[in-house]
Parts: C-alpha cells; structure tokens; sequence
C-alpha cells in the first residue's frame, strides 16, 4: 500500500502495537518516519518461530528491539515470582505473547536468521541491564544484556536523540561496529586502545566474587547517570571483551519536546486487535496527558535516575492544550482529563537554574534528607496549565494521578498549589506516597522524614476543612524494603491503627534492575555509606511485613501473630483499643481481665522461646492463672457471667 520494497528499520517489540506518546515503540517509529526513515513494527513475534521475524523481511539499517513497556520479567511475575494472569498491554489481557527475557529471546532469534543485520536494542529491559546487574529471578548478577542479546549496539534511556544519531550514521555507510561515539549508547570492544577518557569499573568476575565490590561499582554508575557530568565507563570481561557506555544524551528542549509529542500518532492499538477485546493498557492513558519527563526525587528504589535521569524536561503548556483539545473530540470522551503530570506530576521546572547547564549534583539530592537551599519550588507554571485546562470546552474535570511530591508542595511558600488542588483536581482521595513511616527505612527509601509527610496530612485537611470539602489522603506503602526490621513493619501497622486505614493493596519491595535499593538487597550494603543494611530476603518474614500493614485481613491473622511474637510485641494481642488484632478464644488471651483492659499483660508468663519449652511456659502460666482465679471466680458470679456477656457481645 505504501510503495515500499524495503524497510529501511525494522521494529520488534514484545507490546501488541498502540500508537501512542505513552508507548516507546510508538514514539521511536515515528520520529524515525519524520526523519524520512520507513519503519515496519512486527509486534509480539512468535518468538518460537524463526519466520515469524521474516514477514517483514531484511531490513535495509537494521533491527530495533525492545521488551516494551516493562521489563518482561516485571510483566510475568508478581514480587513473590507467581506467574501474573493478565498481560495489559496484549490483545484481550492474555498472558503468554511474549517470552521472559524478551529482548535477548528477539535478538538471538533475529541473529538465527540474519546473521549479519545490525541489531539496535532499547526501551526500559535493556536500559536498565546495559552494565553487570543484579537478576532478582534468577538471584545472581547478570552480565551486559548487550553480551547476552548479541546485539551491537543499546540505545538507553528515552531514546531519541541517539536513535536519529544512529539512523544517520548507518544511513550515510557507517558500520554499526564503528558507531562508538554517540552519547546515550552502550557498545562492545575487544581493545580499549581507541576508548578516550573513560573509567575503568572492576570485572564482572570480581563482582560476581564480592558483592562489597559490586556496590562500588553499582554508585560509581550511579554518579554518572547525568548528562553534563557523567563520564564514560568500561566494564571488562575477562580481558576479553570490554563493555562501553557512553555518557547519557542531553535533555530535550521544550521546543523538541513539543515536536516528539506533535507527531501524527493515531493515539490508539491498532484497529486488528478490536476483535480480541483491544489492548487494556490503552484505558489508563488514552485520556491523560505527559506534561514532563525526568524526576529529581531520586528514590532509591526508582530506576527513573537511570532512565530518564534527574534533569526535569517539559512541554509547553500551548502544546498541551493543543493535545487536550485533540483528547475532546474523541468520541469516547466523557469531559474528564484522568491525568496532567510524568513520573512527578508536580515538576515543571528543573531542581535549580544550573541543572541545563552543568548538571545535577553528583553527590548530594535536590530533595533528601531535606531540600536543598538552590531548590526552586515553584508551582505557578503547572497552575497555570491546569487552569487553561479546566477552562476548555466540553471538559468537566481535570484530574491529577500521577503523583505529586509532598515535601516539594510543603517547599513552596505559596499554599495556592494546594488550595487549586483540593478544589479542582481531587475527587474525594488524593493518593500520595510516603511509602512508610519508621525514619530508618525512610532514609534507605531516600524520603523525607515522617513528620514532613504528617505535616503535610495536617495542611491538606486544614485545607480541605477551609473549602467545606471531604477529601482523605490515600497513602502508598512498601512493606520489606532493605532497613525494614520487624520493629520498623510493626511501627507501620500502628500508624494504620491510629489512622483507622487499611489499604486495598501493598507493595513488597521490588527488586528490580538498577536501582540503589534493588544494590542493597543484593549485597546487603548501603552503596552510598557502605553501611550495612538489614534486608528482608526470607519469602516468610516478607509475607509477615506485607501481613502487618493489612491486619485486619482475618487472612493475615496467624502472620500478624507471629510477626508480634518475633517482634516481642504481643502488647498487640488483646482487647484494649490500642491492639492490633485479638488473642484466639482458648488460649491464654481467652479472657479478659484487668491487665487486659489496660493492654498490658503478665510477661512472667508469656515465653519467647519457641517449641516444647515455649508450650510448657505458656501452659504453666494458664494453670497459675486458673489457680488464682477459682477462690474470687465463686465469690464473684455475678461479675463472671458480666464478663461473659461482655465477650459475647463484642463477638
């Protein structure tokens, strides 16, 4: 139909195909087409059929890879490696179209069948594998993604200035062995002859060997993964082959920002997947918009400092408004915007006036453990937006579900942020993210402390009571991140108490590829201080943090009892108001009494030991207790039967 002979890329993509700014392969296609590039997209190949990768037949450039929108593996399995049912961004939700380990799976396949063909791969899976990383699913560290894929090149990060870059470069007769010199690209060598200005990291070998070693060399990535000031790194392997990530591309401009969303996207799946139910990601993001990219919050369990890194870029609000209008002429719309923001719906700036120029800070965070004197907090462009918005035809309401910082919020001198937002932007909850409570997790977290968060939760009900409104904070929390003892779980689960909250679902920490967090999980080290950290691995006391923040699940109860018992906390069996959950009916809880009312109990009884000694303890103390009650049980009848009526009708 298109008078082709030839593509000149080929794009395989372990997503159903959805034109799209929110999806990498929609954006990568079509700024390749605006540069006069033929793009032909084979979508979800069966990747157990070689000539499922031919339909398109030899590219002219070369291939293009990605995993998608998710690391395959994250898209397969939930946090305790239980096979996920359902694939959102597969035709009809099905699970199955794609293979774990999706890109390396596509490239070998590719490589089976064109030998010779450049191979280009991209998107979040090889972004964040493109050095030596931990695997949370196999539990051991994994070399290059580029050695493992046989492909020759990884463009990481967003992608779109050097996939142009090397567009051009294989256009104008370049080999692809030869393009080591674009920024935001990793390569492969066998000499470091050539390699100028570089920093030598330890062998994969010595990592593997030391896990202290591999938190050196993890923050040594991690101190440059900044355009301006991140240098070149070279990881050896074996002496024989030599792993060369350039340093990351520079930021967009607004201006090319605004020509990156502008391009002719359908802003849908394509039409052959209605038949299968279409493509159930496209319901959270057909009416949102991107209004930035990056995130200077920099949480140690976020790979965003990795991908998109810590420089803020945005789009003009006029192209926004342009999107916005486009958004209500389609005929599902409803007059709701679902979504204005990024990964930090709240940032329209950069941290400070020397980010676009010189860089973030290698050493220090714009945010933690407090906000930096040079932090620029300030609201009013993205107010600014909003209002242009919310004042468009047929839009009834404008919603923020991105995300906001608080302690950014709290940064700004000016409380008019808050004030628009409880009025116009909320509909009756406000999802946050304090993660957690106990300051000692906080810090491993890179968050604010506690009292920001409670500060916060006091201004936004002062708020909402000045409007006449009733808006509650729903707040997001991880259970069993590194530095998360169970002392820390059972301060959490008290904060729920006090709340009168349990959430509907709770994060176990994730240990995903490149991030500081997933680095302490694996090496049990700190690779900021080269502290020592806690870290719950064992899947059992995992589920007994997870337990706790939920405890009034009845599911949870036998978890929650045995997280109190291991945390010495059994204070929290029993009837008083400041209990988590009540003792089991015919144990040494059966009954209450004085003590109980108090929530206190006779520790001179209670064992903390575990197998027979424990039982013999425990029902020694039922016997005394049983002694000393009969003499005052027969005088007192009347308060016996009271007692029981109490227990009867508090069941």
């Amino acid at each position: 139909m298109r008078g082709w002979s030839q593509c000149d890329f080929v794009y395989v993509c372990g997503d159903a195909y959805v034109d799209h700014p929110s999806f990498g392969h929609a954006i990568i296609s079509r700024l390749l087409e605006s540069h006069g590039y033929k793009v032909g997209i084979i979508a979800q190949p069966d990747w157990k059929d070689s000539k499922s990768i031919t339909v398109l037949g030899r590219p002219r450039l070369g291939f293009l890879v990605s995993a998608g929108n998710m690391d395959s593996m994250v898209n397969h399995y939930s946090v305790s490696k239980k096979r996920r049912s359902e694939d959102a961004y597969t035709p009809g939700g099905v699970m199955g179209k794609r293979p774990d380990y999706a890109t390396v799976v596509y490239c070998n396949l590719i490589r089976s069948v064109y030998r010779d063909s450049p191979i280009i791969i991209g998107g979040i899976e090889a972004s964040l594998r493109r050095l030596a990383h931990y695997d949370y699913w196999s539990d051991r560290l994994k070399r290059s993604i580029l050695l493992d894929s046989q492909a020759d090149l990884i463009s990481y990060g967003m992608g779109e200035r050097s996939v142009v870059e090397i567009a051009q470069a294989l256009d104008s007769g370049i080999d692809i062995k030869d393009i080591t010199f674009v920024d935001g690209t990793v390569y492969k060598t066998k000499s470091l002859e050539a390699v100028c200005d570089y920093e030598l990291l330890p062998d994969y070998q010595e990592l593997v060997q030391d896990k202290k070693e591999y938190a050196r060399s993890f923050y040594i990535q991690y101190q440059n993964t900044d355009p301006f000031t991140g240098r070149r790194l070279a990881e050896p392997y074996g002496g024989r082959v030599y792993v060369v990530q350039n340093p990351p591309a520079k930021p967009l401009s607004q201006e090319e920002m605004d020509r990156v969303y502008d391009l002719p996207y359908m802003r849908n799946y394509h039409p052959s997947y209605e038949e299968q139910g279409g493509v159930p990601a496209i319901r959270e993001i057909k009416f949102s918009l991107i209004s930035n990219r990056g995130c200077f919050g920099a949480c140690s369990f976020c790979a965003l400092t990795f991908h998109q890194g810590r420089i803020i870029q945005t789009r003009s609000r006029e192209s926004l408004v342009k999107e916005a209008k486009l958004l209500t002429e389609e005929p599902d719309f409803k007059g709701y915007i679902h979504d204005v923001g990024g990964p930090t719906a709240n940032f329209r700036y950069p941290a400070c006036s020397k980010q676009m120029t010189r860089g973030a800070c290698r050493d220090r965070q714009c945010l933690f453990p407090e906000p930096c004197k040079n932090l620029k907090a300030d609201h009013r462009d993205y107010l600014e937006l909003l209002r242009k918005l919310r004042t468009l035809p047929k839009v009834k309401k404008v919603f923020i579900r991105s995300g906001i910082r608080f302690d950014y919020v709290l940064a700004d001198s000016n409380r008019t942020f808050l004030r628009e937002l409880c009025e116009h932007h909320v509909s009756g909850q406000l999802k946050v993210a304090p993660e957690h409570v106990a300051d000692p997790v906080l810090r491993r977290m890179g968050k604010p402390e506690n009292q920001v968060y409670r500060r916060f939760v006091k201004e936004y009900n002062e708020m909402n009571q000045k409007l006449g409104k009733k808006q509650y904070l729903v707040p997001y929390l991880m259970s069993s991140h590194p530095g998360s003892t169970m002392k820390e779980a059972v301060e959490l689960a008290e904060y729920l108490r006090d709340l009168g909250y349990m959430p509907e679902q709770v994060q176990d920490f994730y240990p995903t590829p490149s991030t500081i967090s997933t680095c302490m999980y694996y090496t049990g080290y700190d690779c900021r201080t080269m502290e020592k950290v806690y870290v719950p691995t064992n899947p059992h006391e995992k589920a007994m943090q997870r337990a706790l923040i939920q405890y009034r699940n009845p599911k949870n109860y036998d978890l929650v009892a045995e997280a109190l018992k291991l945390a010495e906390r059994t204070d929290l069996i029993g009837f008083d108001k400041k209990c988590l959950i009540r003792p089991k009916s015919g144990n040494l809880y059966g009954r209450r009494d004085k003590g109980m009312e108090d929530g206190r109990f006779d520790r001179g009884i209670k064992s903390r030991d575990s197998g027979k000694k424990g039982s013999r303890n425990l029902q020694s103390g039922q016997a005394a207790e049983k002694g000393q009650r009969t003499g005052s049980q027969e005088k007192a009848g009347k308060k016996k039967k009271t007692i029981r009526n109490v227990h009867k009708k508090k069941a």
